[in-house]
């Protein structure tokens, strides 16, 4: 078949999960065979629900979803279901198939040495750290060899080696990959063509071109967009206030007017509807418990994970401060989020904290907050005061609107569940910041915002972060590696 051959193709599209939350509206767009595409758009918009349409996990409303009689969908979601977490590897991988797979073993064998992972096939995949299961999701999908491979978020959780991997994997990958993430440099590296989902249209737009390029258009165009508002804005206004003066003055002048106002209506139909899915949060500060002070963390001693083994290791003493960062790096698989949990459960060796200190704990999988509870609920549990005006402000600025607040926490997007964990964090007013991943899930251009809330954060703050644009807007005063220990 002709690599220029359309495999995939939307017609009309039509999806949406209910009243509320319309995604597609009419949408229309094509992929060629081989092509390395990324979807973009904003947290919440719906790109996963499109590739869950993609799949045949979903199905549209009206329109037509075309792909070429044949060819296979692979999909890597953003993260294991916790359903599955109980699973062990083999069952995991036993899903992927329709129909029972006799030679099942091989072929995982052969697919964890792709993403490099040893992964003993009766151990459950729930045991795995946040990158080795990221691994796990990568090889589900490409363990199906599918013609079209659909990546959500697959850099979520990985370590530089492991997206270096990926990065020379997909390039090389033959076949059609269209691709979520919001790592810009990792997208930059194979996009030839973007396509663009407006949260306010629910239409895709099509580009072409490598993925920083189409950014800057967009941002050019909706700048355009902007300014064509204004100056008819401006022009309307004017013209009302003529209409009302000639109004006034009866016979032939009141024609003149009437004239004037339909003049009016046409100028305010040329308005171009505002993106709104452009927004970026607003900046916030996280408030610092009161009456914390001195030697909020001592730590005497660094456990990391070898071969399954937790070991811990005596180093020199660290001791945070007021506004002391200290970031924990090291491999996938070597301990992070397991040392990040006992600090927060208390059961970390040679870690003290300061009395009643209050910890704020950003877990990479959302497991600290309640999925049954609406976005309201989740909300209102943590703030310290203040009432329904002020926990109604705080969640606007995190772009969560009233209809999100009735949601439960469940329903949201992995993007909107990582925004509600930091306005929570902003109403509960901590004592100390511990960050597993904060990044992951979130919109590129929220990511400065939030590095210099962190930044101006007055309590300590132990961080675990493989995205190095979030790393390098933070002073930190203290790394340890624990793949060195």
């Amino acid at each position: 078949m002709a690599k220029n051959e359309v495999i995939l193709r939307f017609d009309e599209v039509s999806f949406r999960y209910s009243a509320l939350k319309p995604i597609l509206d009419e949408a229309s767009f094509s992929v060629r065979r081989g092509a390395k595409i990324t979807l973009m758009g904003q947290n919440g918009a719906g790109k996963t629900s499109i590739f869950g349409l993609i799949a045949g996990e979903l199905k549209p409303e009206s329109g037509q979803i075309s792909v070429t009689p044949g060819a296979t969908v692979g999909l890597s979601r953003q993260v294991i279901p916790r359903s599955e977490l109980e699973l062990t590897v083999r069952e995991f991988f036993e899903k992927a198939f329709s129909a029972k797979v006799y030679d099942i073993e091989p072929r995982i064998e052969k697919i964890l040495k792709v993403v490099n992972l040893e992964a003993p096939f009766d151990r459950k995949v729930g045991s795995f750290s946040g990158g080795q299961q990221a691994r796990l999701l990568l090889a589900f999908a490409l363990i199906q060899n599918p013609d079209i491979l659909l990546l959500d978020e697959p850099t979520n959780n990985l370590d530089s080696e492991g997206i270096g991997r990926l990065k020379k994997f997909i390039v090389e990958y033959p076949k059609t990959c269209v691709v979520i993430s919001h790592d810009a440099g990792f997208l930059n590296s194979f996009t030839e063509g973007v396509l663009y989902l407006d949260v306010f249209t629910n239409k895709v737009e099509q580009y072409a071109g490598n993925y920083l390029d189409v950014v800057e258009e967009i941002s050019k165009r909706i700048e355009r967009e902007r300014m064509l508002n204004a100056r008819l804005e401006k022009d309307i206004e004017n013209r009302k206030e003529q209409a009302n003066f000639f109004g006034q003055k009866g016979g032939h002048m009141r024609d003149v007017a009437a004239k004037m106002k339909r003049k009016v209506e046409e100028l305010e139909e040329n308005k171009v509807e505002m993106r709104r899915d452009d927004r970026v949060i607003r900046s916030f500060a996280i408030p610092t418990q009161e009456n914390i002070s001195g030697d909020i963390v001592k730590i005497s001693s660094i456990s990391s994970s070898r071969n399954g083994d937790l070991v811990s290791k005596k180093i020199p003493a660290i001791v945070l401060k007021k506004k002391d960062r200290l970031l924990l790096t090291g491999p996938n698989g070597i301990g992070k989020s397991t040392y990040l949990e006992a600090i927060v459960s208390g059961k970390a060796k040679g870690v003290a904290l300061a009395e009643n200190v209050k910890i704020g704990y950003y877990r990479q999988d959302f497991s600290t907050l309640d999925f049954e509870k609406t976005t309201y609920e989740s909300l209102a549990e943590v703030m310290m005061n203040g009432g329904e005006e002020e926990l109604r402000s705080a969640a606007a600025g995190f772009l969560i609107d009233a209809d999100t607040l009735k949601k439960k926490v469940s329903d949201l997007s992995e993007g909107q569940k990582g925004l509600l964990t930091f306005c929570r964090l902003m109403l509960q007013k901590p004592g100390l910041l511990i960050l597993d991943e904060p990044t992951n899930h979130i919109n590129f251009r929220h990511i400065p915002v939030i590095a210099d809330a962190v930044n101006r954060y007055e309590g300590p703050a132990i961080i675990v972060s493989h995205m190095p644009d979030f790393v390098s807007k933070i002073k930190i005063t203290y790394t340890i590696d624990l793949g060195q220990i």
